[in-house]
């Protein structure tokens, strides 16, 4: 059910060519707490805190994910994703500014390489809305900044100049945030350097803003493949029909589509609501390729769930869905180590000529190791 608050507010509803608009519903983005509590329901005390937090992070949220909002439920999934809340601004032990360390395997501005043969280029400050989970809430939300031509030439110029590297991953910020003959102007720059084979996008386009995924961003991103792109569906309830249209229209467009969960407490950390994303996004011709173990950010403790609950969901998962439903669960290594593969252990036990294994269903089964001369 959506939330007619919404339509009520702006005066515009989903058979008006307006909502379908993407530059209106960016124009139209909820950034005050007023403009909140006309469509959802908030107490005083919510209010004064969302303010508080407004002092340090942006909100932004698109009329059409406000849409996918409960009127009334402080646990909506959407909401949590998207409405400030007070315990972000709560650091726990541990967490960090940038516990990736983006910033020292920065080379140059803009540009992150950590991996030998590929690099993080991140384009923008702007998304459409600010995910309350964002591993770079400190970075984005300036809406007046837009790095200029400089600023993107220097990062081609280290691409260029790099050999190894072969995949650039293009992000922000979200790119598809931006126009599209800026967004153009970079691929050509990239796809102009021989050894750069394949371009990623990483976007959270078709979950917030499914509209921006128009017929003309389509014809110009086919000209430029290999080209892959990388959203980010939380919860089933963002799969909305008209987020399932964008991906399908992606896929259509000869573009690979890939999903990358973050495991979200309250959210997403249950085996039923992770088995309804998963078979919803293979549905929508989603590949699900990572669930992401919470970083270690400062103000997202209240996200983050134990590493064991990540263990337990793909150990549960594994055997009752099918196998390329299954994403790889990794924890992006704090301090710049990359991601690493944390995985259930089906080795019952194992010596140099026999190994048991566990199955799905808690079976044993043995298999011998041997080598013929």
């Amino acid at each position: 059910m959506m939330n007619d608050r919404v339509f009520k507010h702006f005066g515009v509803y989903p058979n008006d060519p307006l909502w379908d608009d993407w530059h209106w519903q960016y124009r139209h983005r909820i950034t005050d707490v007023d403009t909140l509590a006309e469509i959802t329901t908030l107490s005083e005390q919510e209010k004064q805190e969302i303010e508080i937090c407004l002092g340090n992070y942006s909100m932004a949220i698109t009329p059409y994910y406000a849409s996918l909002m409960s009127v009334d439920d402080s646990s909506c999934p959407i909401r949590m994703q998207s409405v400030p809340s007070i315990k972000e601004q709560i650091v726990h032990e541990g967490e960090m500014v940038d516990p990736l360390a983006e910033e020292a395997s920065s080379p140059v501005p803009n540009i992150v390489h950590r991996y030998p043969d590929r690099v993080l280029f991140l384009v923008s400050h702007q998304c459409a809305v600010y995910c309350r989970h964002c591993i770079r809430k400190v970075r984005v939300g300036d809406e007046g900044f837009l790095l200029s031509e400089q600023e993107i030439n220097r990062g081609v110029e280290y691409i260029a100049a790099t050999p190894a590297i072969r995949d650039v991953l293009i992000s922000g910020g979200d790119p598809l945030a931006l126009g599209d003959d800026y967004l153009e102007s970079i691929l050509q720059k990239l796809f102009a350097i021989d050894h750069v084979e394949i371009i990623r996008i990483g976007t959270r386009i078709p979950v917030v803003m499914p509209m921006r995924i128009t017929e003309s961003l389509l014809d110009m991103l086919k000209k430029y493949h290999p080209l892959w792109i990388n959203t980010q569906f939380n919860h089933p309830n963002e799969l909305s029909h008209q987020a399932v249209a964008a991906c399908n229209a992606i896929v259509d467009a000869g573009i690979p589509l890939s999903n990358q969960s973050v495991l979200l407490r309250n959210i997403n950390d249950d085996y039923e609501t992770m088995k309804s994303l998963l078979l919803g996004l293979v549905k929508a011709r989603v590949r699900p390729y990572y669930l992401y173990q919470c970083d270690l950010n400062e103000g997202i403790g209240h996200f983050r769930t134990k590493v064991d609950v990540g263990i337990k969901l793909i150990e549960s998962l594994t055997g009752n869905i099918t196998g390329f439903a299954i994403p790889k669960f990794v924890i992006d290594a704090p301090g710049g180590g990359g991601k690493i593969p944390i995985n259930p252990d089906f080795i019952a036990s194992r010596t140099e000529c026999e190994m048991v294994m566990r199955n799905y269903q808690g079976n044993l089964y043995r298999y011998i190791e041997y080598l013929t001369e």
